[in-house]
């Protein structure tokens, strides 16, 4: 993949640069409950978005979503950050109608970058079939991108995030990874094919994965971000019930495991580790997938918890579109440990 590389942006890491989750929760437990009859999903449950009801036919998701670069290509850049927003509308199950920049941008760089990074958002907005109505600039010692995204959703049709059965399958629809290798690519420690694969999945909306979702039962649904795969289900089984990940089914992309296993490593994995080490058991011996189970996603799949008997058909069905996934474990009745990973 031929990259158009800008000295302009300083690489730090997409969503490996989120706050970790303790500290979110620490501060968002301050706020007390809010309660309005149409404030269908809020901050308390760790959602991917807010759904407000407008009428009996239609519910409002509001999201945003912004973050320092992980690749030096300044439209690449635009693409990432655009889909990676995008995609908590297509988690809550819904469409995306419009969206806004969000930009911060030093007064000492070229704004020919800036336009690059706004023209692969553009793209993106379009291909996810919305609209870019505007945004909001800042001047920031640090550039940083991404967008404020308004979408629609049937108020009986909203996926939740923490709503999972025991029972269910769980199904990831891309690989893990991205976090490892663009930081490991950035510092020259990764080849520039597993670059260009990390940047394909990165690219690639969730909105294909979900138009086939909806033909299905879907009990929970969230995308994988920065807190990772075993964060983001730790989210979903919530206090109600456990998981067992088969970590041989979980889809990887190249260099991943080469570069855990060399230690090229995220500090957000990190954070990650310390924050759920006392809910995950690992009855593996194999330290560079756990770092990938850890690993903070930009712009990751949609993990999906389904009826059993639907899932192969799912599978099948996201195969087909070309996507690199996976059923990767199973939901639990409650046990000790909330997650428990084996081969």
């Amino acid at each position: 993949m031929e990259q158009e590389l800008s000295n302009e942006l300083f690489i730090c890491g997409g969503c490996n640069a989120k706050i970790g989750p303790g500290v979110l929760g620490d501060l968002l437990s301050q706020f007390p409950k809010q309660e309005n009859p149409n404030f269908l999903v809020g901050f308390d449950s760790s959602d991917d978005a807010a759904v407000f009801r407008i009428d009996a036919e239609t519910a409002m998701i509001q999201t945003l979503d912004f973050f320092p670069a992980m690749v030096a290509d300044a439209s690449l850049f635009g693409e990432i950050a655009a889909a990676n927003a995008l995609s908590d509308v297509f988690a809550m199950g819904g469409e995306v109608l419009t969206a806004m920049n969000i930009v911060c941008w030093p007064e000492t760089k070229s704004t020919d970058t800036l336009g690059k990074i706004l023209a692969g958002g553009f793209k993106k907005v379009q291909e996810a079939g919305g609209v870019l109505v505007g945004g909001h600039s800042i001047h920031d010692p640090q550039p940083k991108y991404g967008l404020s995204v308004l979408g629609r959703v049937h108020p009986n049709r909203i996926y939740r995030n923490d709503t999972c059965i025991p029972g269910d399958v769980l199904l990831l629809t891309k690989p893990l990874g991205t976090g490892i290798i663009t930081t490991a690519y950035s510092a020259g420690e990764m080849a520039q094919d597993a670059f260009d694969a990390a940047v394909t999945s990165m690219t690639t909306l969730n909105r294909y994965a979900a138009e086939v979702l909806k033909k299905h039962t879907v009990h929970s649904c969230t995308d994988i971000t920065g807190f990772g795969l075993l964060g983001h289900l730790s989210e979903m089984v919530s206090d109600r019930c456990s998981a067992t990940v088969y970590a041989d089914s979980v889809p990887c992309l190249i260099g991943a495991y080469q570069g855990a296993k060399e230690f090229l490593i995220t500090a957000g994995g990190q954070r990650n580790r310390n924050h759920l080490e006392a809910d995950v058991a690992f009855r593996i011996d194999d330290y560079a997938l756990e770092e990938i189970l850890f690993d903070p996603q930009t712009s990751g799949g949609l993990l999906v918890s389904v009826p059993v008997e639907e899932a192969a058909a799912l599978l099948a069905e996201i195969e087909a579109l070309g996507l690199p996934c996976g059923i990767i474990g199973e939901v639990t009745e409650k046990s000790d440990k909330k997650i428990t990973v084996v081969h």
